[in-house]
Parts: structure tokens; sequence; C-alpha cells
């Protein structure tokens, strides 16, 4: 399920433009775990990070589950483009049904919250962060 919202993300080219560093599905984003998001001067572009929280059953069927997934936004300073992305990233996904490319099915993806106007500590840079659930088939 992972990999298919990737895939959405990564497709769009309005995202894809505002997130000039990418979007990376790794642990953090690191000048070694993910040196796409960064310039040749080893400054941060523009990126975002693609990460799933956690899954829980839920619903009426044996087999449904909840997958929680989160999107951190970074940029070097300012947030003018973490909130275009922000938005851009709600409408690929929010009341969306993305279909899977090798596990169960997808019957939704809902936003769940967003913490907007944050700072990540360990590279001190502004930050946004958007969180989505899916109700998937497990």
């Amino acid at each position: 399920m992972i990999g298919a919202i990737l895939s959405v993300l990564e497709d769009d080219a309005t995202l894809m433009a505002t997130l000039t560093g990418g979007v990376h599905r790794a642990v953090e984003i690191s000048r070694q775990a993910t040196p796409g998001a960064f310039d040749g001067n080893g400054e941060l572009l523009p990126c975002a990070l693609l990460k799933s929280e956690t899954a829980t059953p839920w619903g009426p069927h044996d087999d449904s589950g909840r997958l929680y997934v989160v999107v951190y936004f970074y940029e070097r300073s300012g947030y003018t483009n973490i909130e275009a992305a922000r938005k851009r990233v709600y409408e690929l996904l929010h009341r969306v049904k993305v279909t899977p490319v090798a596990d169960g099915g997808n019957y939704d993806i809902r936003h769940g919250n967003d913490l907007i106007d944050i700072e990540d500590g360990a590279l001190n840079v502004p930050m946004a962060m958007s969180r989505f659930v899916a109700t998937v088939q497990r």
C-alpha cells in the first residue's frame, strides 16, 4: 500500500515541481539516506518523507484494517514550499482510492491531521507533517 501511495505522489508533476528534493521512502532525511534531497552544496531542497506509522484491525470484516501513513515535509528556510506541497498532497490523497501494487485492496484514504509550522531539531529546518488513514484489506 505504501508503495502505491508513493507512486501517486511521485507521478504528480505539480507536486514534484514544488518538492525539488523529491519524495523519499526512508528512515530519515539525511545526506546519507536521501542524497537526492540535497543540492550540490549539501543544502536541503524542499522534499518529503513518506512513512507508515501503524496498522490496526478495523471494520466489520475479519481482514480489514487501517494503515496510518505520515508525510513529513522539509524546507531549508521558510514554509512556502511546505505549505504548497502539504495542500497538494491533501488533494492527491484525501477521499481517494489507491490501488496497491502488490497487496490487498484499499477502500479509501482520509486525511487525519496536520502539524504545521514546526521545526526538525536534527536538521534544524522548518517542517510540517500530514497524517492519512487508509482503510485497507489486510
